[in-house]
Formats: C-alpha cells, sequence, structure tokens
C-alpha cells in the first residue's frame, strides 16, 4: 500500500472513530411548539423548556405565528412551560427520542386565575417528574398564579379553598395557625394533635421533630412556584405520610426574573407589604429574594399577628450540572383566641374566653441542593439542610379544677395571710358569687400559703418553650432506559434526618379579670403546692434527640402509550433518645428512655390510558409514623397526664401504620372539559388515641386497635369563552372501627350522667362505627373566574362544609339539656363565598381587592365539649348546684372555632 492510501486510511479510521465518539451529534431531536388562543388564532406567547434529567433550562419566545423550534435537543424528558400575560399558562412532559421532531401545539385559554402543571415529582427531591398520566393516583396540583388568583393569605389558606378533600379547623383562632385537614387526616401546628400529613418544601421536611407540627406561617406563600398534594399513605414521602402529602417547590432567578413591590392593606387593622426580585446573567449564575412584612390586629378581641418572612436562593447552571443555596428566616408573633362559648359568641362574636394566647416562632432555615447529570439517562440529586426552630408560647386558661371549690369567702387562714403580707379590702365574710362576680382573694391567699392555689385559683398560665436544630442530608440517582422500546424510570435514594431538641414547660396559677385577661400570683405547678395533700408539679424539662434514616426506591414502567406500572418501597429507621432534667435515671414518671422504630412500606400502581385523555388508576400503598416525643411521655396508665402537654412516664406505643387503596378515572384534556371520579380506602392500625386512665379519671396516649377514612372524590372544571368553572365534591367517612373507654367529662351520656349523676366527671363507649370528631362528611368547593376583558378578571368562590362532631362527643351521644350540658356537640355546616378582582392599569402596574365571606354569615370550623366557668352575664361562677353525696356538680358547654366574619382589602402591584 502506497504512503498516500496509508494517509486516506488513517484519515478515514479517524473520521469513523470520532462518529463513534460523538453519536449524539447524529441523535439529536428537536421540538417545533405552535402557541394558538382557545379561538385557533396564533399568539406570541414565552416559554421555557428544562431537560429533567440535568435541570438545564432555556427560555425563548415564539414568533408572530406562535412558531419556535427548540433544537439540538439529547433524548429524555423534557418539561415544557407556555405562558402569556392574561392566558392561563401550562406546563407539560415531552418525550424526545433519539434523533426525533416533535410537534406540540399548546392552546391558552383567556384566563388570569388558573394555570395547568401536568409534570409531578414523584419523590421529595426533584429530578424524578413523572407526568400525571403515569401517576396511579389524583395528584393535584397548582401555581403561583393559581395561589395568587384565589386570593389567599398563605398556602394553608388556598388549599382550603381550593383542593379537593381539604377543609381547616382554626381552633387556635388564629389565620396563620390553622389545622389542615386532607381526607380526615391532619397537619397542625398544635402539639399534641395526631399528625397525619406530611409537608415538604424544596425536598426538606416541615414537620419539626417534636410533635411533627407543621407552623405554617415558617412558609412564605410569596416564595412558592408550585405545589402538589399527593393523597394516600405514599411511602416515597417518608414517615407521618398516612393520609397525603403537600410538596412545595419555591422560586428561583430563571423561572422568576425582574423586580415587584406589592403594598396591600384594609379590614381588622391588615397592613403589608410584599417584595421580590429575581435574574440570571451570561454565567449560569442566578438569584432570587423575597420578603413580606404583614401586621394585622384581628378581627376578635386583643389578637393581633406580626408575620416577618424572607426568603433567598442564589443558584448556578452548568451544562450538566446546577447549584442551589437557600436561606429564609422567619420572625412571627401569633396572638389567637382559641374557642368560645356559642351563647357568648352570639352576643359578641369577636369575644374570646381568656385572652392573651401568644405564640412566638423564630426560625433561620439553610438548604443546599445539588443536581447532576451523569449522562442524559442518569441523573443525580441531592440536599443538605440546616434548620433552627425556637417556639414560645404563653396559653392562659380557665383553671378547671376551681370549678366545684369554694373560691368566694377568704377563710380565716387565708384572711391571716393577707393581713400578714399588707393587703387591705378582702372580704371579712359575705363573699358569695353574687356578689364577686371575679374573686380572686382566695387565690391570692392560697399562694402566699403555698397551699392549694389549683383548687382556689380560677387561672393558670401556661408557658412553653421549644428549641429544635434539625439537620440532615439526601440524595437519589433516576435512571431512565427503554428495554424493549418501553420507558422505564427507576430512581433509588437514602435520607438522614438528625435532631437535638429541648422543650420546657411551666404553669403558674392565676386570678382571671372581667376583661378575660389573667394576672398571675406567685405560685406554680412546681411541687410547692399541693392538692388534697398531693404535691402539683407538672413541670417538663426535656431534652431528646431523634434520629431517622431511610432507603427508597420506586420503578415506573410504561408499556406503550397506555399503560404505566409503579412499584415502590422505603425503609425507615427511627431512634427517639429522650433526656429527662428534672427527673433523670429513668424509673417512675422519668421521661427517659430509648425507642427504636423501624418498617418497610411498600407501594404498587397501575394506570391505563386507552385514549390521549383519559385514564384509569389503582394503587395500594401503606405508610406509617413512628410516636413523638410528646406521646411517648404521655402514655402511662399509672402517671396520667391531665393534658397531652403534660408530660409523664412512658411505656411503648406502637408506630402507626396505614393502609390504602385508591382507584378511579379522570379526563384531562387543554381548555376543555376535565374531569375525574375516585374512590380511597385507607385503615389506620395501631392508631395513637388519648384515652381515660382507669386509676384517675384523667388521660394518657394509648395505641388504639384501628380507624378507617374512606370516601369518594368528584372532580369538574372546564372553560367556557372567557369564564373558568371548577368545582370538587368529596365524600369522608372517618370512623373508629375498634371499641375503646376514652375521657368524657363533658359528654352528657358519660357513665355519671347515665348513671343518674349529671355534671361530674365520667367515662365514654367508643363502639364500631362511631364518627370521629372535626371531620366533616361532605366538602364542597366550586369557582368562577371570568375575564371581563383583557384588563380585568374577577373571581367567585364558594366552599361548603357539612356538619361534624365537637370533640369530646367521640360516642356521638351527647346531647344537650340546658342544665348541666349545654350545646349540641356538633360543629354546624357552614357555606362561604369569596369575591376577588384584578385590574391591569399598565403592563407593570395590576391593581387587586379580595373580598372575603362576602355575605357576612356566621359560621364555625370546629367544635368542642368542655367546662363552662361562667354565667350567661359573663361572670366568673363555682359551684353552680348544690352538692351531692359531697360533690358538685358543674356545668358543660359546646364551644366553638368561628370563622372570620366579612373582611376586604385591596393593594397595587408594580413590576418592573
Amino acid at each position: 500500500m502506497s504512503r498516500s492510501s496509508r494517509g486516506w486510511s488513517r484519515y478515514l479510521c479517524l473520521l469513523m472513530c470520532a462518529a463513534a465518539l460523538l453519536p449524539g451529534q447524529s441523535q439529536l431531536g428537536e421540538i417545533r411548539v405552535q402557541v394558538k388562543d382557545s379561538s385557533g388564532a396564533v399568539m406570541e406567547a414565552s416559554g421555557k423548556i428544562e431537560n429533567t434529567a440535568t435541570g438545564v433550562v432555556r427560555s425563548f419566545q415564539t414568533d408572530n405565528q406562535g412558531l419556535y423550534i427548540i433544537g439540538r435537543l439529547a433524548a429524555g424528558t423534557y418539561r415544557l412551560e407556555i405562558s402569556r400575560n392574561g392566558f392561563a399558562g401550562q406546563a407539560m412532559s415531552i418525550d424526545v427520542a433519539p434523533g426525533a421532531s416533535v410537534s406540540h401545539a399548546v392552546t391558552l385559554a383567556v384566563s388570569a386565575a388558573a394555570s395547568r402543571v401536568d409534570v409531578v415529582a414523584t419523590t421529595p427531591l426533584p429530578g424524578s417528574d413523572l407526568s400525571l398520566r403515569e401517576i396511579p393516583a389524583p395528584v393535584q396540583t397548582a401555581s403561583q398564579q393559581d395561589i395568587d388568583a384565589s386570593g389567599a393569605l398563605d398556602l394553608s389558606d388556598f388549599l382550603d379553598r381550593r383542593l379537593s378533600g381539604v377543609n381547616v379547623n382554626e381552633n387556635q383562632g388564629n389565620p396563620f395557625q390553622p389545622d389542615v385537614n386532607y381526607r380526615g387526616y391532619t397537619a397542625s401546628p398544635l402539639l399534641g394533635t395526631p399528625q397525619g400529613v406530611s409537608v415538604y418544601l424544596d425536598g426538606v421536611r416541615q414537620n419539626q421533630p417534636f410533635g411533627d407540627v407543621v407552623s405554617w406561617d415558617l412558609i412564605p406563600r410569596l416564595a412558592i412556584a408550585e405545589v402538589a398534594l399527593v393523597p394516600g399513605s405514599n411511602p416515597m414521602f417518608g414517615l407521618n405520610t398516612l393520609g397525603g402529602a403537600v410538596s412545595i417547590e419555591t422560586k428561583d432567578g430563571r423561572g422568576k426574573p425582574g423586580t415587584s413591590i406589592q403594598p396591600s392593606g384594609g379590614s381588622f387593622g391588615r397592613r403589608a407589604v410584599e417584595f421580590e426580585h429575581g435574574g440570571i446573567n451570561s454565567k449560569g449564575l442566578n438569584w432570587y429574594v423575597a420578603g413580606n412584612r404583614f401586621h394585622e390586629d384581628g378581627w376578635r378581641v386583643a389578637s393581633p399577628s406580626d408575620v416577618r418572612q424572607l426568603f433567598s436562593k442564589v443558584g448556578w447552571q452548568g451544562v450538566k450540572t446546577s447549584l442551589g443555596l437557600t436561606f429564609a428566616y422567619a420572625d412571627n408573633s401569633l396572638t389567637g383566641n382559641g374557642l368560645q362559648e356559642q351563647h357568648f359568641l352570639t352576643r359578641d362574636y369577636a369575644s374570646g374566653y381568656t385572652l392573651g394566647d401568644v405564640t412566638t416562632n423564630r426560625s433561620p432555615f439553610f438548604n443546599l441542593s445539588v443536581r447532576h447529570a451523569v449522562t442524559n439517562a442518569l441523573t443525580f440529586s441531592g440536599n443538605v439542610y440546616f434548620r433552627y426552630i425556637r417556639a414560645d408560647t404563653v396559653n392562659p386558661n380557665l383553671n378547671t379544677n376551681s370549678l366545684d371549690e369554694s373560691v368566694y369567702q377568704p377563710s380565716a387562714a387565708d384572711q391571716a395571710a393577707l393581713k400578714a403580707a399588707g393587703y387591705t379590702g378582702y372580704p371579712a365574710s359575705g363573699a358569695t358569687a353574687s356578689n364577686t362576680p371575679f374573686p380572686f382573694w382566695r387565690c391570692i391567699a392560697q399562694a402566699l400559703q403555698q397551699s392549694e392555689p389549683i383548687e382556689k385559683c380560677d387561672g393558670v398560665i401556661t408557658n412553653s418553650f421549644t428549641k429544635q436544630n434539625n439537620y440532615g442530608l439526601s440524595g437519589q440517582v433516576t435512571w431512565v432506559t427503554s428495554p424493549g422500546g418501553h420507558r422505564n424510570q427507576f430512581t433509588a435514594g437514602s435520607a438522614w434526618d438528625r435532631s437535638s431538641l429541648s422543650f420546657q414547660q411551666a404553669a403558674q396559677f392565676a386570678y382571671i379579670n372581667p376583661d378575660r385577661t389573667l394576672t398571675p400570683v406567685n405560685a406554680f405547678e412546681d411541687g410547692s403546692n399541693n392538692s388534697n395533700g398531693t404535691p402539683v408539679d407538672t413541670r417538663v424539662n426535656l431534652h431528646g434527640l431523634p434520629q431517622t434514616w431511610s432507603l427508597y426506591a420506586t420503578d415506573t414502567l410504561s408499556v406503550g402509550k397506555a399503560w404505566s406500572f409503579t412499584v415502590s418501597g422505603r425503609y425507615n429507621r427511627t431512634t427517639i433518645n429522650n433526656r429527662d432534667r428534672l427527673n433523670p435515671g429513668g424509673g417512675p414518671g422519668s421521661l427517659d428512655g430509648l425507642y427504636v422504630f423501624d418498617r418497610f412500606n411498600p407501594a404498587v400502581g397501575v394506570t391505563y390510558s386507552p385514549v390521549r385523555f383519559l385514564t384509569a388508576y389503582a394503587s395500594y400503598s401503606e405508610g406509617s409514623r413512628a410516636p413523638t416525643s410528646i406521646e411517648l411521655g404521655c402514655a402511662d396508665p399509672n402517671q396520667p397526664c391531665i393534658l397531652p402537654n403534660a408530660l409523664a412516664g412512658d411505656p411503648p406505643l406502637n408506630q402507626v401504620v396505614t393502609r390504602t387503596f385508591e382507584a378511579g378515572v379522570r379526563r384531562a384534556e387543554e381548555n376543555r372539559l376535565n374531569w375525574s371520579v375516585g374512590w380511597f380506602h385507607a385503615d389506620n392500625h395501631d392508631d395513637l388515641l388519648f384515652v381515660s386512665s382507669t386509676q384517675t379519671g384523667n388521660g394518657y396516649f394509648k395505641n388504639f386497635g384501628q380507624t378507617r377514612r374512606q370516601g369518594v372524590e368528584v372532580h369538574l372544571s372546564g372553560r367556557i369563552r372567557r369564564i373558568a368553572l371548577g368545582g370538587n365534591y368529596t365524600f369522608v367517612s372517618a370512623t373508629y372501627q375498634s371499641p375503646e373507654t376514652v375521657a368524657g367529662a363533658s359528654n352528657s351520656m358519660n357513665a355519671s350522667a347515665s348513671g343518674g349523676s349529671p355534671g361530674f366527671d365520667g367515662v365514654i363507649q367508643i363502639q364500631p362505627g362511631d364518627r370521629i370528631p372535626l371531620i366533616p362528611q361532605h366538602l364542597l368547593k366550586a369557582f368562577a373566574d371570568f375575564q371581563a376583558t383583557k384588563k380585568l378578571s374577577v373571581d367567585l368562590d364558594f366552599v361548603a362544609v357539612s356538619t361534624s362532631y365537637a370533640r369530646g362527643n367521640e360516642n356521638n351521644l351527647s346531647k344537650p339539656d340546658d342544665v348541666y350540658y349545654r350545646g349540641p356537640g356538633t360543629s354546624p355546616g357552614y357555606g362561604v363565598v369569596n369575591f376577588g378582582g384584578r385590574y391591569q392599569l399598565h403592563k407593570r402596574v395590576r391593581m387587586f381587592a379580595q373580598v372575603n365571606n362576602l355575605f357576612d354569615h356566621h359560621y364555625y370550623t370546629a367544635a368542642q365539649l368542655g367546662p363552662m366557668g361562667f354565667t350567661s352575664q359573663g361572670t366568673f361562677l363555682a359551684r353552680p348546684y348544690p352538692a351531692v353525696d359531697g360533690n358538685f356538680p358543674i356545668v358543660h358547654a359546646t364551644f366553638y372555632a368561628p370563622g372570620a366574619p366579612i373582611g376586604a382589602w385591596g393593594g397595587i402591584r408594580v413590576s418592573f
């Protein structure tokens, strides 16, 4: 062979090698997008496409023919978002095969109040996105645009207004502290409430280590880009996912460039200002910062709220790698008046039973996230986080122990103590309920003597302090393959979370003033005082080290365009190391303990789409939650708690395990009629319940045999020209499935009342089939969004909730006799209409107004049975009836959580 031939041969060989080494150059695909409005006319629009494997984002603008060609795309799955002012945005998932050209037509409907999100992450971390068609559950999604258009105050308010199966109980009486219920499971800020819904923000669990509580005021609504409500006991979302999970994705500078500021104000002394700023440069650096300063006097007496939230994120996007660092801070002070008795609400709807209940939350939060595409098919994502939470509470309450005591006339010993202390003006004789509407002399005297203020003081102030250092890391890999031409997505990961927490609680005796505030005295429930000779000590000083590590995996195989099969599983191992700083060393009354809980939770599901816009689904899943420190600390029948927040000795409890079946059919088509019908059935095994102690009549947490939540959900939405209409209905049957004896002191059918002695403490019997309190059977929501002109849009939404049983009426039998028992023992159904409007004054200036409870309906979101300490005139009353066998019966009533009356707000948003 000649030298020339050998040269050409080497050249040809190198050329073939280069072709072999660069196959992607000939395997790149493209997506051809065309955007039209609902009439079929082409239109310009903004777009964003993200490679779900690498996280790389490209922005674009369609031309005057509505066209844009997104070229040079590696094979894989892409998330496409299309938006334009005045139209409902859309997000969808598109698969691009090697070398393929995919055409996709998008139709945008005129609307300022709705958008579609068709892609959902199947784990808390990003990188495992699937289309809704492939997910075997009725996942609900919403965007920032949906939240803004609803006029909701925060995320919990939006969930209540728009999403199916959700309702709230405003037990605390503050708009930032609701119990959010989904299908009968709860995410609550209140310690001692059984938690059954997990909440994640950018992959970080928001359920706090102590009590699994969720502080909704720490989640900045302004920074939310998208939210998904995932139903069922999905094991991918870890512990506490019994009824569902809320997964939140926040904004960044890539998706939210520009600057805006929004002042607003209105009813109840509300004044607020929000700002946000984001941007991106040519080197891949992006940034976003948002802040919210909110103050409200509150619609109820003496119930102000101050919310200060800051959220920031700095990110960098390379060809295959993205990094993000988030810092957030909240410093909030929330005052809530809690429940009030029905007759007082009728007289003054804004009144409070006792005043001064304040919660202060402070929390800095750091989260470092990373995402790297090893190849177009293999992606890694992970995060490392740290969160510090400090919560201080002051909780003034009526001291129910005083209601059957002699609290009016100071005894000779009381008078001697008062005189020695320099007090004057106390009654020497003759003080009674009729001439002493708010007694306090015996309380002061008993405090001076360190004797029995628990019986003679009509008030008690509980102070608590919680400090939590919560940190952890998680990581996962997602591998997308095409075996036999069928798309398969496999995700596997691990997570580790650890916390160091301290909880302190102390109670101080007080007396109630005519304005329902409390004045403390120098006496505490610290063992220095007694009740009938027994020291009273409810102090808590607990240090805990909870830790959880998890392994999980999920695999979805899509066979053709019709079938998708999903198999998932997660193993969790939780250890809780509690140390009692008041009574260390174990033994009776000590909170010391080391607990270990572990479990593997599986899930399987299938979807079938015979045509593009119709999908049937079915699934089975299991979830679990470990008992919290507050439940472990109040689990001994020999050391019962007066309330769940007074901890005692702790024998072991079992994990709660939920097994859920789902099935349904849904139809989703762009800008046409969308509907879904679904059925769910969830059984809780070893549920936790606060039950009565046979030794003392107080209570403790105990594993309850079984509870059940089952029902049907129906959703319907669509558009008619410029009107978007939608609604959903949920039926929930939440029942006990095992018999049990529980405390029922204020229940008219307790053992004492049934035995002929009404007005006394007693227990009640739960029977299988009894409904669980505070869970309404029927929920109905509807909305209408009308784009009146290109600049003006209005929306109307309606929420209706049926009757539910009051807490304390677990046997569903309590009825009023208007003597010893007042109120029906239920929370009546209600309906509320809200109205909003937005006007685009300029392309950079938007005005808005919101009217909540348009028809000023008085309604109640929750109810509870409890002892009544006041007369109908509002004065304190002890021993309202004569003694029976030496004991004094007391009055019991139904207390309600009132909803806010009509309120109107307005503001202006300036963007530049």
